[in-house]
């Protein structure tokens, strides 16, 4: 079944409280770029739903603006802003890994501390850190990484 594109709802910039870190949970290695992450979204949401995907090479790519409600995280979308690594899962396509190159983990780095300072006191959460997730995403444990 093929879903129609929605435009994202507005989101008040002022009210943005947290950051999301998801993996894509695409295999090891695997060069998957942001326009395909989110042709994917499209398919299952009908709309993108992270605002910067990180690719392999650690560019970041905006796929949506902060004042752009994602679809990152069930219920818990207004207000919080989802980036996403290209990888999280091992070259066998079989369990969670960390998977982040060092370009990828430093473009993290940067994008952690530009939303923490456009956004004083912005909460900073793996996707499986939400209340009620059970998924292994972003397969790393953000709080002590970032």
């Amino acid at each position: 079944m093929e879903r129609l594109m929605t435009t994202p709802a507005y989101m008040d910039p002022k009210k943005i409280h947290s950051l999301t870190i998801h993996c894509a949970a695409t295999p090891e290695g695997r060069d998957v770029k942001a326009a395909t992450i989110s042709q994917w979204d499209i398919a299952k949401f009908g709309q993108v739903s992270y605002h910067i995907v990180v690719e392999l090479d650690g560019s970041a790519v905006r796929t949506l603006a902060d004042d752009r409600r994602g679809a990152h995280v069930g219920g818990k979308n207004t207000g919080n802003i989802g980036i996403c690594y290209v990888g999280g899962v091992d070259a066998q396509n079989k369990k969670p890994k960390d998977t982040r190159t060092e370009a990828q983990k430093a473009t993290l780095r940067r994008l952690v501390a530009e939303y923490r300072q456009r956004y004083p006191g912005i909460v900073l959460r793996g996707h499986r850190d939400w209340p009620g997730v059970a998924k292994a995403c972003p397969s790393f444990d953000v709080a002590s990484a970032l």
